[in-house]
């Protein structure tokens, strides 16, 4: 082997393979904020019109998980807030059209597309919990409009949710990275 080789990540030096270096990357609260919501979004649909109390209570930890995630926003770890990854619409799009050319730089943090998809599920999740709260007031108890525009946002966060899992599967594939193990680990390949 070349003098080059033995310097290059995933190589074989003195016989062993090298893992790449890794960098810290997610906090453990982004993470715990992510995996919390994942579930508890998941018990919502479920429980959404067959168990109402837990429906709600599990709407109620939800909206704290989406208030303590916008707080970490604005003064959490340098990944975790919001000007680390929000980025301009034609950014945005640029970034998909890349990407969808398989040619996306690679981000560290979030990308241009999943920065927005981060901002688009806590302003949907926002308006389900929103919603769900006026359903259970004597004001909004039964209004019509009120229960469609609940499930309207649902099954469009359920949308936006496909269209999230699907950027991470291209990401992963384009970059050659387990962008899911980085979400749970908090550590990414640091080139």
């Amino acid at each position: 082997m070349s003098s080059a080789e033995h310097s290059m990540p995933g190589t074989l030096q003195s016989g062993r393979a090298t893992r790449p270096a890794l960098v810290k990357v997610w906090d453990p609260l982004v993470r715990l904020f992510h995996w919390a919501l994942v579930g508890f979004f998941a018990f919502s649909f479920v429980t959404g019109d067959e168990w109402k109390d837990a429906h709600i209570a599990s709407g109620y930890i939800i909206a704290a998980l989406i208030v303590f995630r916008v707080v970490w926003g604005l003064v959490g770890t340098e990944h975790a807030r919001f000007a680390s990854f929000i980025y301009s619409p034609v950014t945005v799009l640029r970034f998909i059209a890349e990407s969808a050319a398989m040619k996306a730089k690679r981000y560290i943090g979030h990308n241009p597309a999943g920065g927005a998809m981060v901002i688009a599920l806590l302003l949907m999740i926002s308006g389900i919990v929103t919603t769900g709260y006026m359903m259970t007031t004597d004001a909004y108890w039964g209004i019509e409009w009120v229960e469609d525009t609940h499930k309207v946002l649902v099954y469009s966060t359920l949308g936006l949710i496909g269209l999230h899992i699907g950027g991470v599967v291209l990401a992963s594939i384009e970059h050659k990275e387990n962008l899911v193990r980085a979400m749970i680990t908090g550590r990414k390949r640091a080139d």
